[in-house]
C-alpha cells in the first residue's frame, strides 16, 4: 500500500506500541527517482515471463525450460532441480516440450545411462522470438552508454541484486 507520492504507508504509526523495527524503518524510507525506477523495472520485469508463456502457448515451467535449454542441454533430473518439481513433474513437462518439437532427448556423450535435452530451432524460435523487441531496446539503450556511465549503471545493478538476494 503506499500513498499519493509512493511512499509505503506504515500499519501503525511510528511511536506506537504495535510498531516494531521495521514499521519504524519503513516509515523513515525516503523513495527516491532512482528507487521507484527500480521498483518498476522489477515489476514489469515480473510480468514479462508469465505473458510470454501465455503468447506461446507455454506453461511457465516450460518457459523457464526453454530458457535454460537455449544456454545448454542439460538432463531432466537438473531441470526438475531448476523449477523446484518432481522427477515426474519435470518428465511431464519434457514430453510436452518434445510433442510441441521444441526439446529433443539425445544420450549423453559420457554415460550412456543418462540424457540430454536439447532445445530444437523452433523452440530457441519459440522463445527468441518472443523476446527480440526487448534485446533491441535494451541493446540500443546500452549502445548509448559511454563507459563511465555503463560502470555506474552495472554497479548500481549489481548491489540492487545483491539487495534482492538478502531477502533469498
Amino acid at each position: 500500500m503506499s500513498d499519493a507520492d509512493d511512499r509505503p504507508v506504515a500499519a501503525d504509526p511510528p511511536g506506537s506500541p504495535a510498531a516494531g523495527p521495521a514499521t519504524e524503518f519503513v516509515s523513515s524510507w525516503q523513495q527516491t527517482e532512482t528507487l521507484t525506477a527500480l521498483r518498476t523495472l522489477v515489476e514489469v520485469a515480473g510480468r514479462v515471463r508469465p505473458v510470454v508463456a501465455e503468447r506461446a502457448g507455454l506453461s511457465q515451467s516450460e518457459l523457464v525450460t526453454l530458457e535454460h535449454l537455449v544456454a545448454r542441454p542439460m538432463g531432466p533430473a537438473e531441470v526438475a532441480r531448476l523449477l523446484g518439481v518432481t522427477s515426474a513433474a519435470s518428465t511431464g513437462i519434457v514430453d510436452r516440450l518434445t510433442g510441441r518439437g521444441h526439446v529433443e532427448r539425445h544420450p549423453h556423450a559420457g554415460d550412456r545411462r543418462r540424457t540430454d535435452l536439447v532445445i530444437t530451432p523452433s523452440g530457441r524460435e519459440e522463445i527468441l522470438g518472443h523476446l527480440i523487441p526487448m534485446f533491441r531496446a535494451l541493446g540500443e539503450m546500452d549502445s548509448q552508454l559511454d563507459d563511465a556511465e555503463r560502470e555506474v549503471v552495472l554497479r548500481y545493478l549489481e548491489r540492487a541484486t545483491e539487495a534482492f538476494r538478502s531477502v533469498l
